[in-house]
């Protein structure tokens, strides 16, 4: 069952158009790869998905339960690493955009962030300074923070950047585990997949090409790439 559609979409910058004519569905629990050159317009696809910016033409479709309830997991460089904060503020934070005018976290809001650090296996770090913390147990502690937000859709700007190829593998087996354990959907972007096959570990890649795109299985990609099924 599809829970986003995007239809005929272009998007852009002060009517300069990044991307043209995009069509894809993203269905209930897929995991979707999104890849691309620098410039392919990954990033400005992810805004317009969020609503950040707004369609040229075309339309983004969500579900009744999809719209408002989207967690964001930007690029690590994008978070102050350094920032004096325990793993359960960062967490927390997650919620602020549903404390509607209540100034202080509730009990209710304490339970949904450790139940957020027990899925990721990271309770014993709820009282650590988050910047004292490994590359690999920031960016959990980062998804923690997007589960806040939803169970339903994750979008994760390039979320291995950072991580030696140790932290890689078990960042990805937690995705994994998010997606095919919880059922979450999860929209990916990520430039690994072009150079390690065991970036794979979406069910659907979106390419963005300077011609065109590519929407479709995983394993139609890698038959076209020439990886044996």
């Amino acid at each position: 069952m599809a829970i986003l559609k995007v239809n005929g979409l272009s998007l852009g910058y002060e009517k300069q158009v990044v991307i043209n004519d995009i069509s894809f569905e993203v269905n209930n629990k897929d995991f979707i790869l999104v890849i691309g050159s620098n410039g392919a317009g990954k990033s400005t696809l992810i805004k317009g998905i969020l609503g950040i910016i707004k369609p040229i033409s075309g339309e983004i479709i969500y579900d009744s339960e999809t719209k408002n309830h989207i967690g964001y997991m930007p690029q690590e460089t994008k978070v102050d690493r350094n920032f004096p904060a325990s793993v359960m503020e960062i967490v927390l934070s997650g919620l602020i955009n549903k404390m509607g005018r209540r100034p202080f976290y509730n009990k209710e809001d304490k339970e949904k962030a450790r139940e957020a650090l027990k899925i990721l296996k990271i309770e014993n770090l709820e009282k650590k300074i988050f910047s004292e913390l490994s590359g690999g147990q920031r960016q959990k502690v980062l998804l923690a923070r997007s589960l806040c937000a939803t169970t339903n859709l994750l979008i994760l700007d390039e979320p291995s950047n950072n991580l030696d190829q140790e932290s890689k593998v078990e960042f990805y087996s937690t995705l994994k585990h998010l997606n095919e354990g919880h059922g979450i959907t999860i929209i990916m972007i990520t430039h690994d997949i072009t150079r390690d096959r065991e970036a794979f570990i979406g069910n659907k890649v979106l390419e963005l090409r300077p011609s065109g795109y590519f929407f479709d299985t995983t394993e139609k990609y890698m038959e076209e790439l020439g990886y044996d099924s």
